[in-house]
């Protein structure tokens, strides 16, 4: 064994050890739509004196933070997102109305000097302070009586602290008892000693405390108090005829301050536990027998190594979930499909050596099987490293453009490549570096798997078809899917989600069966004719509204329980219409960058032509992907952008293989014509481009028959984009590139070191032992 390859099962060894630890003794931490509970996103907004800003938004975040520790809520997260957005997460919290109500409210406190009365059902003498920009406010108080308020003498930013008790002894009942600061005790002993001037009884003793706009209590100056001494300035008691509930949640709002701007729920989304834990156990099992098939398939390929290649793929999922859960990533629905998604996608590194080495043992048979084996993973480096950076790009676009769930699929996307990577040229080349050092290994090409060649190779060495004679005709083929996936956009239209169009969608799981015509009538009947009723996964009913608040939610659901029995919510989104006009905006920034970057990338990377060929696959497998979906019926949301900037890596990944290959063999053969290279490029990487595709494909299925409704179209989303994507990359992208090629002139590639070797004379497998 050499130093080298010690060196990486050292490491590995290491690494490994580490990840099983962390495994072991530290637990995942899941999302909101894996354990249940509710995630609302708040808009800041300017008010008449305060503009919404970075430094407002912060002030507003700690009131909030401090008002939520106080309802219980175990471990809630709120962070601060970009300017003025502010998103909250609660744990087990299933009916967020009471939470909403609590965050919502701006409890501006103020205290007042009454300066007149009007009995109740007569017109107030002058109109509220907002519509006159007077110093005079008329309000109501508890009995109705119009009171002609001055200017506010104190806010709620002089208290200091506000308490809940309850007064059996003086009959008061629940009070509320506040505690001033020092400079604002005194403010208030003021206050009282203004008022204890006027007589007993008179309305102008009277000092009106008001809640957001509300008296909430007015009391009179107690006769004992003299004229301008005033009440003591250490606090006061609010009364008012409060229950108990009524008086800790005042106390809670006064204590946590008042908000310096005023905000808006814009997204609120509630997932049931019940949903959460079936989406794990969905994905788990997705995961087992997705890796399962892909395991046994690239065993059944290539044999020993296959198997070796299955071992570190376990590793790979080892390695991946304690990174995730070591760097306290945030689990989510979508970021477990990533999970799972990568598991399928790891494979190909491997794949992309073995292939490698094949050929270098069919070229060169004498050659020694470690020879063989360092001489592909050197010849497969380039393209693995390239074809994992666009994915990478494509994840980091989900990460800064995506929102919510999409930004933990990028999340995990990234780290799987990574992990991937490391499982293939570290972990799996020092297994299959050891096994090739055997004597038994080396000399039985039966049992090692890649000293003979697959049966895909042996097809096309025999067949040789002639792929590129016209690849017009190619382009016109690919046209035409383009024009019946454009067809199905423009008759069949795009059903946007809650999170492009605003509005509500609810789940709900009825322990009576109530079909989908019975739900929409009684839905009608309680006064929901516009909502749209269709049926969910397992039997339950989703409801699709627009503008509907949590009181209104909790109405259509009393309505849904008269005829499907016990109600339970299972998922709630709520999409303000300015948030779901943003997110469309920034879906498509999101795929206009994906296709320039890419583009960028590969023209840095290869020749311009490939780079605009590359991204007129990449274009075409979009179009088709979404035009699928037009006619399927399906949603298109969040979680579909994901699956559809997840296909641009994949379908770039698979051009880039390919262009990989077309720039190695172009620039050994400066002489052959274009199309010659281009069709030996793509029988020598469609062995590879097979046993990928098949890898992803277990996973995918699995996905799509076990992950349920909610990950059914991630699934679909992703199959339909692979099988598009693997055409592109042979019969769009290539034929492009001819096309383009042929219209420049450009002259072929410069060798570079990398091209000096490929001139070495060989026998290409796949030209009927042609030298090249």
């Amino acid at each position: 064994m050499t130093r080298a390859t010690t060196v990486r099962a050292v490491l590995a060894a290491a690494v490994l050890l580490v990840s099983v630890f962390i495994t072991l003794t530290m637990s995942p931490r899941l999302g909101l739509d894996l354990q249940g509970g509710t995630r609302m996103v708040l808009q800041a907004e300017n008010s008449a004196t305060v503009e919404a800003n970075r430094e407002t938004t912060d002030r507003t975040l700690e009131v909030l933070r401090q008002r939520i520790d106080s309802l219980g809520v175990a471990e809630p997260v709120l962070t601060r997102s970009g300017e003025d957005r502010i998103i909250v997460e609660l744990p087990d919290v299933q009916d967020p109305r009471q939470a909403a109500a609590v965050i919502g409210r701006t409890a501006q406190l103020s205290f007042h000097a009454v300066q007149g009365a009007t009995p109740p059902g007569t017109e107030p003498e002058s109109k509220p302070e907002s519509e006159t920009g007077s110093g005079r406010l008329t309000l109501p108080d508890e009995q109705g009586t119009q009171l002609g308020l001055g200017p506010a003498r104190l806010s709620g930013a002089g208290v200091k602290d506000a308490t809940a008790s309850f007064e059996a002894q003086q009959a008061a009942g629940w009070t509320v008892k506040l505690d001033f600061h020092k400079d604002a005790g005194k403010d208030w002993t003021r206050l009282t000693g203004e008022a204890a001037c006027h007589p007993a009884g008179d309305e102008r003793r009277r000092v009106a405390i008001v809640l957001d706009e509300k008296v909430i209590s007015s009391p009179q100056v107690d006769p004992s108090v003299g004229c301008q001494a005033g009440l003591p300035s250490g606090g006061t008691q609010i009364t008012g005829s409060f229950s108990a509930k009524e008086a800790r949640d005042l106390a809670l709002l006064i204590k946590g301050g008042a908000l310096p701007v005023p905000v808006e729920i814009v997204e609120q989304r509630t997932v049931g536990p019940t949903l959460g834990a079936a989406a794990i156990d969905a994905s788990a099992q997705a995961a087992l027998i997705g890796a399962a098939a892909t395991a046994l398939f690239i065993t059944f390929v290539y044999r020993l190594f296959g198997a070796l290649a299955a071992v570190a793929l376990a590793a790979y999922g080892v390695i991946s979930y304690a990174a995730l859960v070591g760097l306290g990533v945030t689990l989510t629905l979508p970021g477990l499909a990533g999970f799972v998604l990568a598991i399928g996608m790891a494979v190909d590194a491997n794949v992309l050596v073995f292939e490698r080495a094949r050929e270098e043992c069919q070229d060169r048979p004498t050659r020694s099987l470690r020879s063989a084996l360092t001489t592909g993973f050197q010849k497969a480096f380039s393209a693995v490293a390239d074809s994992n950076i666009t994915t990478l790009l494509a994840a980091g676009l989900l990460f800064f453009l995506g929102s919510g769930p999409v930004k933990g699929f990028g999340v995990t996307l990234a780290i799987g490549v990574v992990a991937s990577m490391f499982s293939a040229l570290v972990i799996a080349r020092a297994l299959t570096e050891i096994a090739a050092g055997s004597r038994f290994v080396s000399d039985y090409r039966g049992v090692n798997g890649i000293a003979r060649p697959g049966s895909v190779r042996t097809w096309l060495t025999r067949k040789d078809p002639q792929l590129f004679r016209k690849p017009v005709l190619w382009l016109i083929v690919s046209t035409a899917l383009v024009a019946v996936a454009v067809a199905g956009i423009v008759v069949r239209g795009i059903d946007l989600g809650v999170e492009f169009t605003g509005g509500r969608l609810v789940e709900y799981s009825t322990s009576r069966p109530v079909d989908v015509e019975t739900a929409r009538s009684t839905l009608a009947d309680a006064g929901f004719g516009d909502a749209e009723v269709t049926t969910a996964g397992d039997g339950d009913i989703s409801v699709r509204t627009g503008k509907l608040d949590n009181d209104g939610e909790h109405a259509l659901r009393e309505a849904l329980a008269t005829e499907g029995g016990e109600t339970t919510k299972v998922r709630d989104e709520l999409i303000g219409p300015s948030l779901g006009d943003e997110l469309r905006r920034n879906a498509l920034i999101a795929l206009g960058v994906a296709v320039f970057v890419q583009l960028a990338y590969l023209a840095m990377r290869f020749r311009w032509t490939f780079a605009v060929a590359s991204v007129v696959g990449m274009v075409h497998d979009v179009v088709i992907v979404v035009g699928a979906f037009a006619w399927l019926g399906r949603p298109v949301d969040g979680i579909f952008l994901a699956a559809l900037l997840t296909v641009i890596g994949y379908s770039v990944n698979d051009s880039v293989v390919v262009f990989d290959r077309v720039r190695e063999l172009w620039a050994g053969n400066r002489k052959t014509p274009l199309a010659t290279i281009a069709r030996r490029a793509v029988l020598q990487t469609v062995p590879r481009t097979v046993n990928t595709g098949m890898g992803a494909l277990f996973i995918l299925v699995a996905l799509a028959v076990l992950g349920g409704d909610s990950l059914a179209d991630f699934a679909l989303a992703l199959l339909i984009g692979i099988v598009v994507g693997t055409w592109s990359s042979v019969f769009t992208a290539v034929p492009a590139a001819l096309v383009l090629e042929r219209r420049t002139g450009a002259p072929p590639p410069v060798p570079g070191k990398a091209s000096r070797r490929a001139r070495a004379p060989r026998r290409d497998p796949l030209d009927n032992g042609a030298r090249v």
